[in-house]
């Protein structure tokens, strides 16, 4: 069955490369031949990887294709001819290599769709992918040779293997944010586990054809000479041709898997950078994506070994197309390997100096290569982020001791052994007692702060492999470094919008300024959502909208309207507050704000509103976050003259001295609390916040302690009466402490003034 034929089985594939096609006008040329590009184009002996070789195979491909059309044009058909015509016409229009560089992208993106359906489906029942080899035969394992692993040949490749960065490389990819819309698609891994499985017992054709060439071959060189001779010589010509063909295709197979787990590891950094916002993150994933890896490597040792096995039956004086072939998997062996080296448990993102840490890599495939029998060390440096856009970009040789003058600070306990678990197979470095003691700032421009500097741990080991040498690296996600706990707050700022929204195939580390709310919101609960354990509502992220807006609105929200630039009529950031109000719930409103006791996010006029709608009137009460004051909380109610009273923000610090339940327990004006959850119904005071209060002694006689001279006291709340009939018009009523000593008490104007009070 062509690839077409396969495509066109799905209706949602076949109108995604309908569209493809159409965009060059190439649908019809497409359809009318199918069968012949696809065997063209597959079966190519040379992958063109400069311009000069491209133009070259693309006018080549340009001249066959003219050559079938007008053959074709000898049909009695007349509607075919005409339609030969008129693609005759088309392919004068556009240029060889643009019509070339379409046909074969279109190709790769059909066996990625065709891929991906037949991963969709069961196991069990799904057909082979591999369109031009569709037996099922034992696996072979005869010209799998281990010692031969990564040993390239100097004639053909240099001694030492470059790492390929994963986060920043296509030949080891990242991920990218969904927000954004560039998520790869999400496949069963078992599956491609098993279509790698069919893809090794597939090849097993190719490796029974080429044990019988070797046999064929052997009996040439051996046999005197007979009448039949140059027949034979002709006979193995065309079956090495064959076995070539029948390996390029394989090795075009392959890509195609290894392109779906490399997605997969793709979705797994994605996560990995969303969990840094306090997503969900199950890491053991990564055990499946590592039976992918190391079923890869076998697949590719397979063909490398069959490669080189072949190469051995000379019978022509140059083969560059094997030789390119050769070329071509020991380069997609390298790459897995090096994409293979991750960092699996990542440091913390906002790191302070002379704080210890731990962080960790892993390999996904040291086993297969043998190099957990004599383990590497691996070292860590921290750089800045022009210097690993430089070293990616420039793609910088690794040498130890260059590496050495690229870190942009000092970091203790920074090299750790490789070890291999073997009850898991897991073979990784841990290191478990960082410490960064210095660091290197660059220069700042205009409105930078060194909360905005980003920064990355830089991962790197050299081992050896059959006497051939494999440097890796691998960075980490970005971290920005503090040296205050003031720094924090804008530093989190930094953090949580690369871990949302950065694509992980990018210069380090370059990120959007700019995101729709709807990307936003979802940042937003996410961070709010795990800090302080219950998700935003809808009506809370509205009013956050609201809060992020300017005097144009818009849909999109940028970085400056995030942390930088003041909220109208405020001196603080959108961020700044945000942060400010995490922190007071996680800190001193926890258990509360799970319980669904505080509505948090919401404006003066709506809980205004909502009390004077209440059905339980006078004493009904919420609780809302302040919008005027960092890190504050305050109290809506209804007062007796059934107006709305607001009191005055409280934020941590008074917490410290009392905390939130037992203020509330005090105010006796607070009767029925009005329910977050729009659906239900006003709850008692002390049914709602009763698990909270603190326990409180009854009060005792007037007694000076003899030995402290000290009469002891507790503190409690009220809310004072100035006259005013409680509207919101006027200046909000503050609820303010009390001491109260023994059997009498007396008002306080300001606790905060009070200094030196020892007990409460």
């Amino acid at each position: 069955m062509s690839l077409w034929k396969r495509i066109s089985s799905h209706v949602d594939c076949e109108q995604r490369m309908a569209a493809y096609y159409e965009e060059k006008g190439l649908l019809e040329l497409r359809l009318c031949l199918a069968p012949w590009i696809e065997d063209r184009i597959m079966s190519e002996q040379i992958t063109p990887n400069t311009t000069d070789q491209l133009e070259r195979v693309a006018l080549k491909f340009n001249e066959d294709l003219q050559q079938k059309l007008l053959s074709t044009r000898t049909a009695s058909d007349q509607a075919l001819k005409f339609r030969v015509v008129e693609l005759c016409a088309l392919i004068q229009r556009i240029s060889a290599v643009e019509l070339y560089t379409h046909l074969r992208s279109g190709l790769q993106k059909e066996l990625q769709l065709v891929t991906e359906k037949s991963v969709a489906a069961t196991a069990g029942q799904s057909m082979p992918l591999n369109p031009y080899n569709m037996n099922n035969t034992p696996m072979v394992t005869g010209y799998m040779d281990p010692s031969e692993l990564l040993a390239v040949s100097n004639s053909c490749n240099p001694p030492v293997v470059q790492g390929i960065g994963p986060i920043h490389n296509v030949q080891n990819p990242g991920i990218a944010s969904p927000a954004l819309g560039m998520v790869p698609p999400k496949v069963e891994l078992y599956d491609v586990q098993h279509q790698i499985m069919q893809a090794l017992n597939d090849f097993g054709n190719c490796a029974n054809a080429l044990k019988l060439l070797v046999q064929n071959y052997g009996y040439m060189l051996n046999s005197t000479s007979s009448p039949n001779a140059e027949a034979a010589y002709r006979s193995l010509i065309d079956e090495k041709a064959a076995i070539v063909l029948t390996m390029r295709r394989s090795f075009m197979y392959y890509e195609t898997l290894h392109e779906l787990v490399i997605n997969e590891l793709k979705n797994w950094r994605h996560q990995q950078a969303q969990a840094g916002n306090g997503a969900p993150f199950n890491e053991g994933s990564m055990d499946d994506i590592q039976r992918c890896f190391e079923m890869l490597e076998t697949f590719i040792a397979h063909m490398l070994a069959a490669v080189k096995e072949l190469m051995r039956v000379r019978l022509v004086t140059e083969e560059p197309e094997l030789t390119h072939l050769l070329e071509q998997v020991q380069n997609a062996q390298k790459n897995l390997v090096c994409s293979a080296f991750i960092v699996d448990k990542q440091p913390p993102q906002v790191m302070k100096t002379n704080t210890r840490f731990a962080a960790s890599v892993r390999w996904l495939i040291g086993s297969q290569l043998g190099i957990h029998n004599n383990p590497p060390t691996v070292e860590c440096i921290i750089m800045s982020e022009i210097q690993a856009q430089r070293f990616v970009n420039r793609n910088t040789q690794m040498d130890n001791s260059s590496l050495s003058g690229q870190s942009s600070g000092e970091i203790q306990n920074a090299s750790s052994t490789m070890e291999y678990q073997q009850n898991n197979h897991v073979f990784s470095a841990s290191f478990r007692n960082m410490q960064l003691k210095k660091i290197k700032r660059a220069e700042k421009k205009g409105t930078e702060s060194v909360m905005d500097e980003k920064f990355a741990l830089f991962f790197y080991t050299t081992t050896t492999v059959n006497d051939f040498q494999i440097r890796v690296w691998t960075l980490s996600l970005p971290v920005v470094v503090i040296v205050h706990g003031n720094q924090e707050p804008q530093s989190w700022a930094t953090i949580t919008w690369d871990n949302a929204f950065a694509e992980i195939v990018r210069d380090p580390f370059m990120i959007t300024d700019r995101v729709t709310w709807a990307q936003l919101s979802v940042a937003l609960n996410i961070k709010f959502g795990s800090c302080t354990g219950r998700s935003l509502t809808i009506d809370n992220l509205d009013f956050l909208y609201e809060k992020l807006q300017r005097e144009e609105r818009s849909e999109y929200i940028t970085w400056n309207q995030f942390c930088k630039e003041p909220m109208p009529d405020r001196s603080f950031t959108f961020w700044e507050w945000f942060f400010a109000i995490m922190k007071l719930t996680k800190d001193h409103m926890l258990g509360m704000w799970k319980a669904g006791c505080i509505m948090g996010f919401i404006n003066k006029a709506k809980a205004q509103d909502d009390l004077l709608r209440s059905v339980y009137g006078i004493g009904t009460f919420l609780l809302r976050f302040s919008d005027s004051e960092l890190g504050g909380v305050t109290i809506a109610y209804v007062n007796e003259n059934g107006l709305v009273t607001m009191l005055a923000p409280w934020t941590a610090r008074d917490f410290q001295v009392l905390n939130l339940a037992d203020r509330i327990r005090d105010l006796d004006v607070l009767c029925w609390l009005h329910p977050s959850d729009r659906n239900a119904s006003p709850v008692k005071r002390d049914v709602a916040f009763g698990e909270f209060y603190s326990k409180r002694q009854e009060p005792e006689p007037l007694v000076l302690d003899p030995v402290t001279g000290y009469v002891k006291s507790t503190l409690h709340v009220h809310v004072c009466s100035n006259g005013d009939n409680g509207s919101t018009s006027g200046t909000p009523h503050h609820a303010q402490e009390s001491m109260q000593l023994g059997n009498g008490d007396f008002g306080m104007a300001d606790f905060d003034t009070i200094t030196n009070f020892e007990n409460f």
